[in-house]
């Protein structure tokens, strides 16, 4: 019998840590030997013009999830700003009904603009900003009813 895959998406806008935070599970879950995969959400279709609409992203997870199942991987952390949202898709795409949990991570737009201050260039630290604000307000709008009303941080929720 094949085992279940699980997945955590880490949701988020930018500049909340979400990076640091699958780096963290990555190198806990490696120091007890627990076989696991971290994807990088935003690189599965990072191009200009944005592919968006083709459903890249989901067709590259499709693809590299394979290849990890393959080598006998069950365990992914995925992190991308709305994964949180689309979690339904994203999973469709990994193919095997994996156990999915969700986390939504905050930060104030001061904490925001220190940590993206710190990784962009001054050329595109104001439209990371700009986008990193519209996504916080988006993410407050339609993040699931599962992450509770007062605080959305460290909430998780199952399908």
């Amino acid at each position: 019998m094949i085992e279940r895959s699980e997945v955590l998406f880490i949701g988020g806008r930018s500049g909340v840590g979400k990076s640091s935070v699958a780096l963290e599970l990555h190198w806990r879950l490696a120091a007890h030997e627990v076989k696991h995969a971290v994807i990088e959400g935003d690189n599965l279709d990072q191009a200009h013009p944005p592919p968006w609409e083709h459903g890249l992203a989901e067709k590259n997870l499709a693809a590299m999830w394979q290849n990890y199942r393959t080598l006998g991987y069950r365990k992914l952390i995925y992190t991308n700003t709305v994964s949180v949202l689309y979690t339904e898709v994203l999973t469709a795409a990994m193919g095997d009904d994996p156990l999915v949990r969700a986390v939504l991570l905050q930060a104030s737009d001061d904490v925001a603009a220190v940590r993206l201050g710190g990784r962009e260039s001054v050329t595109t630290l104001e439209l990371h900003l700009t986008r990193s604000r519209a996504r916080a307000a988006e993410l407050e709008e339609k993040t699931p009813p599962g992450f509770g009303e007062s605080t959305r941080t460290a909430k998780t929720f199952r399908r």
